[in-house]
Parts: structure tokens; C-alpha cells; sequence
């Protein structure tokens, strides 16, 4: 987030695009909804689903799948059009307008509604609301970044927040609320194919220069291959051991059955985790790791807070904290970690991480800090880009709308896409160990629109078989308004109902993230 969580709650209006922020982030939801309710900031949601944040909406655009990009450029047009931007921002702060406008010229509000489905005077009052705002707010978790366009989503909150000067300002920015709670912390310490810690590049040589005399080793200077890359590699043969810490592939990936292929054709599968995956029960090696609860150290939030976190328990039998495996492991291979405490990491990070320098142990005993924080008189940043942006001008990028890489035909005529629900948690590895948690949600549903249910012959509560190019799946019907016709949601939290045999592995070319959010289905009667 280039801003913090508490400044959502006294900004003048917060765009929610492709976030169901209650159920997926319920704290940074509370603060939405007390902004709207409590200090009357305007809010204008941007999702194909009706979203329990509707109902605190000023204006809901209900934009079909996987048109973000033509949505946001249409409001660009209006704002552009009707003078509305910060044209002094946009001269001092900005380059590459010209070929922007340019580029938005054509997404009038008409010929954007054509393309997402929301009609042409809701996107003039949403364009308006953001653009009149003294301060505006932009939240987006994966319903922007599962796409095969992504990046393109991405940069167009990017357009659309910089035109009206709402970044590296007090209660605006561009907000991405990240799925998990060290997701943060684990990119800020090089946990990317392409960066070591605090994103210094792997092909910058002072950058990997600095590294290699600091652990005395040799680094390469090519970045390495993301998730689904790894797995397809797996799957040719070319990568042969994979080890997984926290993370569960045989769940959580695009297309289920190519991915247990891959992860079969290994010839060693070490998984780190604190419970028994689904992943963990096909690997060779099974290393316990203590939980959140068991262990000393630092999570890095989604605002850029950095928090220390005491044991409270000790780990049972024989789990140990992630940083003890790894050290072990590293030691037994050949290569000495000899760290005796957590805050001994902290040390080196301090001193090869330059956003991280004044993030100390001692600091942080008294409270969290948002980084960057250059040196221990800094007193952190609570958002970023005030006076100028990292690359110097913050670039505005022309991007044109395209769309999904599968959309519904005669064979599969239904657009499915997937997300959460407040009652489990990702997988649900740790969530449906809960018995209150599963007696509130204790199963998957496929929400689909009365009309279509009517057209298919499907009452409430009876199984159907959804099926796309790469499998078939089975669940109940909830059937419901909160999706339009020709749309279904699925969840994809359960195991008995494996919703990513389904979904489509095509990747974004720039970020390599699956297109988990869009892809055709059949449905019928099971």
C-alpha cells in the first residue's frame, strides 16, 4: 500500500475495484464502512458480484469479468474530457500523458459501457466523485491482479490515481490489500524470482556485488521462474526438487490436474508447514514448522508495518520456527547459518536492506514502523511518494482494454469466477479445523442467477456440474442476484470441491500470475 490503514477511514472517497474487502480483509472493511457511515466519504465499488460493501456503495459499477482496464480508462476519459484532472500534478509529478489521453480518447462513456456492461451515466458519476475528492483512496486485492492483463489492471489504477494528484498525498493512493499476513514481509525479504531483499534488483550488480561479499558466496545474476512457471518446469522434467514452506499447490493453483502431474514427476517434494496440506501428504519430506503463536520474530503487514510478534507457547513435538529449519538444513548442506535469535536476522537485514536500516528490535519494542526507514533517528513512513516517486516522474502508461484469454462460447457459456468467503481462509487448511467456523460455512457453493437457474432447470440447493476445458466439479446451488446472467461465483476453499481443476493457468506475460478470475464453464444439472 503506498498509504496507511488508518487513513482510509478519513479520506473523501475510497474506489473499491476487484476487492471484497469485508470478507477478505473484515479490519480494513470496518474502516471503510466507518468512513462512509461515520465521516460520509463517498465510496464507488467496481465488482461483477454484489458484495456486501454495496451496500455502503454511493455508486456500484457492476462491470462484466475481466474488463477492469476499459472500465477505469472510461473514467479517465470523463475526467480528462471534462477538466477534471490535476493539471498542475500531472505537469510537475508525471510523464507520458500525451500518449495516455491519447489512448483514453476513444473509451467514451458509450463505447465503455458496450465493452463492460455499466451504463454511461454511472461512469461519469463515478469519474466525477473521484476526480472532485480533495484526497481519494483506491483499494484492489486479486480481483485486479488474476488476470492475464494484471499488470495492465494495475497500471491503470496507477493512471487514474496519479491524473488527479491523489498519490503521495495524506488519505489517497493506490491500495493493494494483500491476501495473507506476511505476504508483505516475505516480498520485502526477496521472497521473488527477481529481487533480493527490499527489492534491489538480481540483475543490478553493485545490488548482487554487495550480497555475495555479505555471504560470502557466488550469486547468479539471472532472476529465477515464478510459481506456475516452477511447476510447469516440473512437469517437462527440467525442475527436479521443489520445497514448499506455507503454501499449498495442490489447492491453490490454476489447473489442478496439470499441477499434481508436475508435482508427481518430482523426484523430491519437501513441504514446511504447520499443518498436514493437502501438498504435504503427497511429499517425501515433512518438516513441522511452529505457528505465528510459537515463535519470536517480525511480520510485515499490507501498509508496510513492521511488527514484532513474542511466543506466547511453545511449538509442539518436534516443530521448530521456519528461520531454525532453514538455518539447520542450510548447515547440514555445507553452508554455516549460525544466527542464534531472530533479531540476529534483523541485524543483517538492517544492514543490507536500505528500506529496512532503522527498523531495529529496540524500535520496535515501543511500536510497529512503516518502512522505507532509512536510519534509526527516521521515524518511518506513512506514505510513500510525497515529493517525488522512486523512478523520479511517476509514468503514466497507454494501455488498451483486452480481454480475458477465454470467454464463454456455445460449448461453455457461463463465466466463472472464484474468490473467498469471510468463514474460511484460503484453503482452508487451518480454518476448517474450526467446528463453529465450518458450521457456518460448511461447504461450497456455485452461486448462479436466478434467470439462468430457471433456463437450466435448477432449484435451490441441488447439486450441479460445472465443467471447463481442464475439469469437472460438483457442488450445490445457491441461487441469487448477487450474480449476473451468464456469471457464476465459486469459492474455492474446499477440497471435496477443488475448484482450481477448473481454472485457466494462462499467465499474465509480465507478472506470470494466473488468470484465476475469469474462465468459460458449462453447467447442468448433476
Amino acid at each position: 500500500m503506498t498509504n496507511s490503514i488508518e487513513e482510509i477511514e478519513f479520506t473523501d472517497a475510497i474506489l473499491a475495484i476487484g476487492t471484497n474487502t469485508t470478507e477478505n480483509h473484515p479490519v480494513i472493511g470496518m474502516k471503510v464502512k466507518r468512513a462512509v457511515r461515520q465521516r460520509g466519504a463517498k465510496l464507488i465499488v467496481a465488482d461483477p458480484r454484489e458484495i456486501d460493501l454495496v451496500k455502503y456503495a454511493t455508486i456500484w459499477l457492476r462491470q462484466r469479468p475481466g474488463t477492469d482496464v476499459a472500465l477505469l480508462n472510461g473514467m479517465m476519459n470523463v475526467i480528462i474530457s471534462e477538466g477534471l484532472y490535476d493539471k498542475q500534478y500531472v505537469e510537475t509529478r508525471t510523464e507520458g500523458f500525451d500518449a495516455m489521453k491519447k489512448v483514453v480518447e476513444k473509451y467514451t462513456p458509450e463505447y465503455t459501457s458496450k465493452i463492460t456492461g455499466v451504463p454511461a451515466e454511472d461512469i461519469k458519476t463515478a469519474a466525477r466523485i473521484y476526480a472532485e475528492a480533495k484526497a481519494a483512496s483506491i483499494l484492489y486485492t486479486m480481483g485486479i491482479t488474476q488476470h492475464t492483463t494484471g499488470v495492465d489492471n494495475v497500471k491503470s489504477c496507477a493512471n487514474l490515481a496519479m491524473i488527479c494528484g491523489n498519490v503521495g498525498i495524506e488519505g489517497g493512493g493506490v491500495n493493494p490489500l494483500r491476501g495473507q499476513n506476511n505476504v508483505q514481509g516475505a516480498c520485502d525479504m526477496g521472497a521473488l524470482p527477481v529481487v533480493f531483499t527490499g527489492y534491489q534488483p538480481v540483475v543490478n550488480d553493485e545490488a548482487r556485488a554487495k550480497f555475495e561479499k555479505a555471504w560470502g558466496v557466488s550469486l547468479p545474476p539471472k532472476p529465477g521462474i515464478t510459481i506456475v512457471e516452477t511447476l510447469n518446469a516440473a512437469h517437462e522434467g527440467k525442475v527436479k526438487a521443489l520445497y514448499v514452506m506455507g503454501e499449498n499447490p495442490m489447492l491453490s493453483d490454476p489447473d489442478l490436474t496439470h499441477a499434481k502431474e508436475a508435482l508427481n514427476h518430482l523426484d523430491l517434494l519437501i513441504v514446511q508447514d504447520i499443518l498436514l496440506s493437502e501438498t504435504a501428504q503427497i511429499a517425501h519430506v515433512v518438516l513441522p514448522a511452529a505457528c505465528f503463536a510459537e515463535k519470536n520474530g517480525t511480520f510485515s503487514n499490507t501498509e508496510r508495518k513492521v511488527q514484532l510478534i513474542r511466543k506466547a507457547v511453545e511449538a509442539p513435538g518436534q516443530a521448530k520456527a521456519d528461520w531454525e529449519i532453514i538455518s539447520e538444513l542450510s548447515t547440514k548442506m555445507g553452508y554455516p547459518m549460525s544466527y542464534a535469535t531472530p533479531e540476529d536476522i534483523m541485524k543483517e537485514i538492517n544492514v543490507l536492506t536500505p528500506s529496512y536500516a532503522g527498523i531495529t528490535y529496540d524500535r520496535l519494542e515501543k511500536a510497529g514502523i512503516h518502512w522505507p526507514c532509512p536510519n534509526s533517528s527516521h521515524p518511518g513512513t506513512k506514505f510513500l511518494h510525497v515529493d517525488r516517486f522512486s523512478r523520479g516522474l511517476g509514468l503514466l502508461s497507454a494501455i488498451e482494454y483486452k480481454p480475458p484469454a477465454e470467454v464463454p462460447d456455445k460449448d461453455y457459456p457461463f463465466v466463472m469466477t472464484t474468490g473467498r468467503v469471510l468463514y474460511q481462509y484460503h484453503t482452508g487448511t487451518m480454518s476448517r479445523l474450526s467446528k463453529g467456523i465450518t458450521e457456518r460455512c460448511p461447504e461450497s457453493l456455485v452461486q448462479i442467477n436466478p434467470k439462468d437457474a430457471d433456463n437450466l432447470g435448477l432449484t435451490e440447493g441441488q447439486f450441479v456440474k460445472v465443467s471447463s476445458r481442464r475439469g469437472t466439479v460438483q457442488a450445490k446451488s445457491e441461487i441469487t442476484t448477487r450474480v449476473t446472467e451468464g456469471t457464476i461465483f465459486m469459492n474455492f476453499h474446499f477440497r471435496e470441491v477443488a475448484v482450481n481443476l477448473l481454472t485457466n493457468p494462462a499467465l499474465d506475460p509480465i507478472a506470470k500470475i494466473p488468470e484465476y478470475k475469469v474462465c468459460a464453464v458449462k453447467v447442468e444439472a448433476a
